[in-house]
């Protein structure tokens, strides 16, 4: 598997902001990829395209080291001077199409979802590499890393995993679009989101928050084991 194919079976997902507060930005997200988190992000509305190139030369190394893939938000300039494998938009931020005119056509595309019709275009835009490569729902719960945005609840999710099951059985080949729930999950409520039909969450809090890094990947991991079994 090469590193570009990881987001096909990446399961554990971090946001985190440039820990400015924290001053251990290397620290952190090492000790994240080291607790078996597949995926990055870097996302954080304060900081200036500068800046964010540079602590992305950071995450960039630290994620080859462990193999592991690392996300640019919202920017296709950054995501394309950057070289990031991973480039994440919302629904009002640059369109998908143009996105892929910016960004290495090799560049995995990601999209958030809130609405049944917004999953349903997702699904759509995925079958070629043109398209969309893997969508995230939610906020499953409200969460204050997005302030005004109501949350979608445990429907959605239930949603996302029948439409996505549908579209993999009309097609040829069963290809599966990977998706992500999204949104306040964390070890208390993560057996509920797997239940309700995800294996693959994106986390915030659950591990920026937490003393230990590295253990609370490796516990949110775990849960995702027990809750599937």
């Amino acid at each position: 598997m090469t590193q570009h194919d990881v987001h096909t079976t990446a399961r554990l997902y971090l946001c985190t902001d440039a820990r400015k507060q924290q001053g251990d930005f290397e620290q952190f997200v090492d000790a994240a990829f080291e607790g078996g988190v597949d995926i990055i992000q870097l996302r954080d509305k304060t900081i200036e395209a500068a800046e964010e190139l540079e602590l992305l030369e950071i995450l960039q190394s630290v994620a080859h080291r462990h193999g592991r893939l690392w996300a640019v938000n919202d920017r296709a300039d950054v995501a394309s001077l950057s070289g990031a494998p991973v480039f994440h938009i919302g629904q009002k931020d640059i369109p998908l199409r143009s996105a892929r005119k910016l960004l290495h056509d090799r560049t995995i595309i990601g999209l958030s979802t809130h609405t049944p019709e917004q999953i349903d275009a997702a699904i759509a835009a995925s079958p070629s590499r043109s398209g969309l490569d893997y969508f995230c729902v939610g906020p499953v719960w409200a969460t204050p890393t997005k302030p005004g945005r109501s949350a979608v609840g445990l429907d959605l999710v239930k949603y996302a995993a029948n439409a996505v099951k549908q579209a993999d059985e009309e097609t040829v080949g069963g290809v599966v679009l990977p998706w992500f729930a999204i949104g306040g999950i964390d070890l208390s409520n993560v057996e509920e989101v797997v239940q309700a039909g995800a294996s693959r969450v994106v986390v915030v809090r659950a591990i920026t928050e937490a003393q230990d890094p590295t253990a609370a990947a490796q516990a949110l991991l775990a849960a995702l084991d027990a809750a599937a079994a």
